[in-house]
């Protein structure tokens, strides 16, 4: 698989990575086996981008990774997050930004992963209460000590990545971005390629909803954290759902899926941008591997635009508690 530049620090990824979250939570249950047999098949095909975070699971996800990874380590870049405070029953805890904090969570996912370095390491989300540059020095700590090779952040506003990046080079953002979610077009990817930062898009598929697999309630498990999110309820969920009908005519005329046009067009914003789907099966994760030679015109650029605006989506893109969280 071609292979894209995060920053301007030496950091290269395939140019499609793997989000790890749904092996482990949110989503419903999940095959363990199936998990690491599709991380392995992931890396077989060129997917070398591997991301997970101590949250997920709570701190299981790390683990099942870091198992995935076995006798494979060198052939990965391995991403990872600390920030979000959970406990080991799922209850969220809050944000942490302090630097001792910073040296205990990488330790902690050093430990889980069972490796002895993480190539990205992010600020899962911005402690409002800390100076960035406190937790970014704390990180950059890090860097001297050999434990991280690359920082990163995710879902920052763009003035606290310019202090961010002031403080030590930023080489990726994490934030969602999609057909339905547009939100870092406004002024953030702009922000990020006058600092020469790299771009990674989580839920490029938009949780699952643009694959058009999704057509009612019953499609998700009690446990499955969907089920209680905004775009997926009552008329948001219709609203979105005729979204998605518009991007299928246009993923018909060019006969692929809906899912495979929607990572086409994410990989299409730029050289500089890289998404992350999220799967937990090897079937789908070569679907949308496959999306990665799908080349759009002009003419498929105008439809999705058209059947897809900036603020099409219906709904905001988490819960209240979790858009307090974000742009910080």
């Amino acid at each position: 698989m071609d292979t894209r530049a995060l920053g301007q620090q030496g950091l290269r990824v395939s140019k499609l990575g793997l989000g790890c979250m749904g092996m482990s939570d949110f989503y419903g249950p999940a095959s363990e086996d199936e998990a690491i047999a599709t991380i392995r098949h992931a890396i077989d095909r060129g997917v070398d981008f591997i991301d997970t975070a101590d949250v997920y699971g709570p701190f299981t996800n790390e683990q099942l990774v870091g198992r995935a990874l076995r006798g494979r380590r060198e052939r990965v870049v391995l991403a990872t997050k600390f920030g979000n405070l959970r406990g080991a029953d799922g209850k969220w805890l809050g944000i942490d930004g302090r630097p001792e904090y910073v040296r205990q969570a990488c330790d902690a996912s050093l430990q889980r992963l069972g490796v002895d370095h993480i190539d990205l390491y992010y600020q899962h989300r911005v402690d409002r209460k800390v100076p960035i540059e406190e937790t970014v020095g704390a990180m950059a700590d890090l860097v001297r000590a050999g434990k991280v090779r690359y920082l990163g952040l995710s879902e920052a506003s763009a003035p606290t990545i310019r202090r961010a990046h002031a403080a030590h080079p930023i080489s990726a953002l994490q934030t969602e971005y999609s057909l339905w979610t547009r939100d870092p077009e406004a002024e953030v990817l702009r922000t990020l390629r006058e600092l020469g930062i790299g771009f990674v898009a989580y839920s490029p598929l938009g949780r699952g909803f643009l694959t058009g697999r999704f057509r009612g309630d019953a499609d998700f498990s009690d446990s499955d954290f969907r089920k209680h999110h905004p775009r997926f309820q009552g008329d948001n969920f219709a609203a979105n759902r005729a979204l998605v009908d518009r991007v299928r005519a246009v993923a018909d005329d060019k006969k692929v899926t809906v899912g495979q046009l929607a990572l086409a067009w994410v990989l299409s914003r730029g050289d500089d941008v890289v998404p992350i789907p999220g799967t937990t099966a090897r079937n789908h994760l070569d679907e949308n591997i496959a999306a990665a030679d799908i080349r759009l015109t002009a003419d498929d650029l105008a439809r999705l635009d058209a059947a897809a605006p900036v603020g099409a989506a219906s709904g905001d893109r988490y819960p209240e508690g979790g858009m307090r969280s974000l742009n910080g």
